[in-house]
């Protein structure tokens, strides 16, 4: 019949866009008699201990089970039993070495016609030749990953709807962690009944945890001059895991960021450079948008040489400290720097609109 490819990041949306493909799929049929799911174990890596294959395989690493692989070409070879069609669901089919691969690109190469294979993206790189094979398969991913709109559609789907307070409260308190909101949306409906409007403080009881934030959040926030904001989103950054994020930050990456940061912000302190167009060339910036970088010129401008130099003496300090100049722990040494940067900027900003403001009266 046909393949399918399952491609979606986030591991809560893609059981969802699994599930939906499945019933599909399935339709009116029994679906234990219908559906055969198969998952690749992860390959050993050389920390895991020796291999058993000696090294010499394809790529250097131990591969999947071959009982699995041999279980799932025979479950795309055989005909339905009891069923009018059979569905093959293959997990994490990255994990398998080319040579593993090769008898699934023979199985697909000739599909019975009452057999699905659906390929779902895990862990792992695709093998290019079972990459190749899979091109023509129809690829099933979510509409959006992003949280705002994962909120809109589930909140269509149960038939709630929300005040502007509350969707800002919940995709701040989610970040990144979009898949939480189906059964954020499930629960808010039992709660409160399909056609109701929630405000925050309704929907502030059922939040749970704080999710992840991109890292972009703590730069954006430290340049906002919003001290508490940036301290709130470290804080995040380095406790909190998601289904994207399985470990937090830890102190000398956040540290590393930031140092990267203000490396782009000291090329941008010359006279030289005075459009977003003339940063975006001296950063080597890539793609057309030149956004990042004439935020990136606005900040330094903003902090200008000597807040440069004051924010880079803060970093130095944050580094020396984090190798042990201080007997301060090492998220409060980078709550300190993080803290120092923020005040700058909040500094630089009030500077700025105290000049703008002498300039107009004149």
């Amino acid at each position: 019949m046909a393949a399918y490819v399952v491609d979606v990041k986030d591991p809560a949306l893609r059981s969802q866009v699994l599930h939906d493909l499945l019933d599909r799929l399935v339709g009116d049929e029994d679906r234990s008699l219908v559906v055969e799911t198969f998952t690749v174990p992860k390959r050993k890596s050389d920390d895991d201990g020796p291999s058993g294959d000696d090294g010499d395989g394809d790529d250097g690493d131990g591969a999947g089970d071959p009982a699995v692989v041999t279980g799932i070409v025979n479950a795309l070879a055989s005909p339905p039993f009891m069923t009018a069609k059979r569905v093959v669901v293959v997990h994490d089919h990255g994990q398998l070495s080319a040579a593993d691969a090769a008898p699934l690109v023979g199985a697909l190469t000739d599909l019975l016609h009452t057999t699905d294979a659906v390929f779902v993206v895990g862990t792992g790189k695709v093998s290019k030749d079972l990459a190749t094979a899979l091109k023509g398969a129809e690829s099933v991913g979510a509409d959006s990953e992003k949280t705002t709109d994962v909120l809109i559609a589930e909140l269509d789907r149960v038939g709630l709807t929300f005040r502007s307070d509350a969707s800002k409260l919940v995709i701040e308190h989610l970040g990144e962690d979009a898949g939480r909101l189906p059964a954020l949306a499930d629960l808010l409906a039992a709660a409160f009944g399909p056609g109701t409007t929630l405000t925050a403080p309704d929907v502030e009881p059922y939040l749970g945890a704080a999710g992840s934030v991109p890292v972009y959040v703590l730069s954006n926030t430290i340049e906002d001059g919003d001290v508490a904001g940036a301290l709130e989103t470290l804080h995040r950054l380095l406790t909190v895991t998601s289904p994207r994020q399985a470990k937090p930050m830890h102190p000398l990456q956040v540290l590393a960021m930031l140092a990267g940061r203000y490396r782009r912000f000291l090329r941008l302190d010359d006279p030289t450079i005075r459009t977003a167009e003339d940063a975006h060339r001296a950063l080597g910036a890539k793609g057309k948008s030149t956004f990042p970088s004439k935020k990136a010129l606005d900040a330094a401008r903003a902090l200008g040489t000597d807040g440069l130099r004051r924010a880079v003496d803060h970093l130095h300090r944050a580094d020396l400290d984090l190798k042990g100049a201080t007997a301060l722990g090492e998220e409060a040494v980078t709550e300190v720097l993080v803290a120092r940067l923020a005040a700058l900027h909040g500094r630089s900003r009030t500077r700025g609109r105290r000049t703008s403001g002498s300039a107009a009266r004149r």
